[in-house]
């Protein structure tokens, strides 16, 4: 009887990226092929939809070729659980995440699958993108949010790595039961474990659009990093407050020598001051990270489902609705 062929997922989550659709379908066609030819793979595309607002869904359905399926979810739910929603729908025996925007290269793809295929001890190669362009305030910034998020852990998660991954199928099926409601994938792919890979890669130009990635979302997901794997930043307000109060006894002794032994009058009202802000700072910046953590655990308490889909587009059978997760 005939061993029967492996197959490769291919998840790509995309959110109003209809001007690049034909595009990456064309990406799409040329790494299948390619795949089929170096490893003698089977590739079935997952994209998900992340509730976009243009036409990118009918582009894509389109432009799509082979065996592919598109998940429409009910409303934009963020990159972090589109790639979850394509996981769910992954039985594939390798899994490949990469962006529809076409700043994950063909290549790229194919040396990743190459490196897994190569040794079966490795289950995960991820590519870590070496940042060349990146300013340096932005590359120091990065360095000392690695090195705190990854203090005091019995993990590491990999400096400037992403989603563009490539896994085998039982590590993707373990992903896809760590159902957190507020994700950070960069943190679940390392606290899940398995013994992984880096590869280093520069992304190419986006082909069109611009990135959904402003400065205020960057600085919240970092929080939402935070929040959800580390205990750091309460420690350093705890350590600030300890450092104030030693201030305050430091000063409170030199005030009483100063009046003891020299009959210096106590300044009043500018020490008063200083005080009251300064202590007042420290309170309202404890109280404000304590409620970004009772955030955290009231959303994961709420047990509402990560995600809703509205309905599934597979190629050659039209739209079937789908079942909530």
């Amino acid at each position: 009887m005939a061993e029967q062929q492996s197959t490769l997922d291919i998840v790509a989550p995309f959110f109003n990226e209809a001007q690049s659709a034909s595009a990456f379908a064309g990406l799409l066609v040329q790494l299948e092929a390619a795949v089929a030819q170096r490893f003698g793979m089977k590739v079935h595309k997952i994209l998900v939809d992340d509730g976009s607002r243009d036409d990118g869904v009918a582009r894509f359905s389109q432009a799509l070729s082979g065996s592919w399926e598109i998940v429409r979810l009910s409303r934009n739910f963020g990159k972090e659980v589109a790639v979850l929603a394509g996981l769910d729908q992954s039985r594939g025996d390798m899994v490949l995440i990469m962006d529809s925007d076409l700043q994950h290269s063909m290549d790229i793809s194919l040396k990743l699958i190459a490196e897994l295929m190569a040794d079966p001890e490795i289950d995960v190669v991820y590519a870590q993108n070496d940042r060349r362009e990146a300013s340096w305030r932005r590359s120091q910034m990065a360095k000392l949010f690695y090195s705190l998020i990854n203090s005091s852990q019995r993990f590491d998660i990999p400096e400037n790595a992403g989603d563009f991954r490539v896994m085998r199928g039982t590590v993707a099926r373990a992903l896809t039961s760590l159902r957190d409601k507020r994700r950070f994938n960069k943190g679940l792919f390392a606290w899940a474990g398995f013994r992984q890979k880096a590869v280093s890669y520069s992304p190419e130009n986006r082909a069109s659009g611009t990135s959904k990635w402003s400065r205020l979302n960057l600085i919240a997901f970092s929080l939402e990093g935070f929040t959800s794997f580390s205990v750091i930043p309460l420690r350093l307000i705890s350590l600030c407050g300890l450092l104030a109060a030693l201030a305050g006894v430091v000063y409170g002794a030199k005030v009483f020598f100063e009046v003891i032994f020299y009959g210096i009058a106590v300044p009043g009202y500018p020490s008063l001051l200083v005080a009251v802000v300064l202590l007042g700072g420290l309170n309202l910046t404890l109280l404000g990270l304590i409620g970004e953590y009772v955030w955290v655990t009231l959303s994961e308490s709420k047990d509402r489902p990560v995600y809703i889909v509205r309905d599934v587009m597979r190629s050659g059978t039209g739209m079937l609705s789908a079942p909530d997760p």
